[in-house]
């Protein structure tokens, strides 16, 4: 697998102000175990003119990678869901390594579609009921 290998030019400041600040600009839904984050789901909203309505980007799907394998990936992304669906968002979308096989197994385990590709770069959807 092979995963971002960029530059990180975040810092906590930044982070704090655009997720947490009078204006959040993206939402984390954070998977604890009492003390242990195990995993996160950062998305933000998107809104289509021309639909009239709302859909998600799922930014970042992470589960430490020790906790792998149990269930928390599927948890953390039926919460996005749910969320979605509660802000009744006609859609969930996001891209993952072309790299990151696994990763593409999964999601389409859990019933999202390659809406397209862009060379070997897969976009997710996922409908929302």
């Amino acid at each position: 697998m092979k995963g971002f290998d960029g530059e990180i030019s975040t810092s906590v400041e930044k982070i704090e102000r655009t997720l947490f600040g009078e204006y959040p600009f993206a939402h984390a839904l954070l998977l604890e175990q009492g003390d242990d984050v195990l995993g996160m789901a950062l998305f933000h909203y998107r809104y289509s003119s021309f639909r009239g309505e709302p859909s998600l980007w799922l930014d970042d799907l992470l589960v430490v990678s020790n906790e792998r394998s149990k269930g928390y990936g599927r948890e953390l992304m039926l919460a996005v869901k749910a969320v979605a669906e509660e802000s009744q968002a006609s859609h969930i979308a996001w891209t993952a390594s072309p790299h990151n096989i696994r990763a593409h197994q999964f999601y389409q385990k859990l019933g999202a579609d390659v809406e397209r590709m862009d060379g070997q770069r897969p976009y997710f959807r996922w409908d929302c009921v």
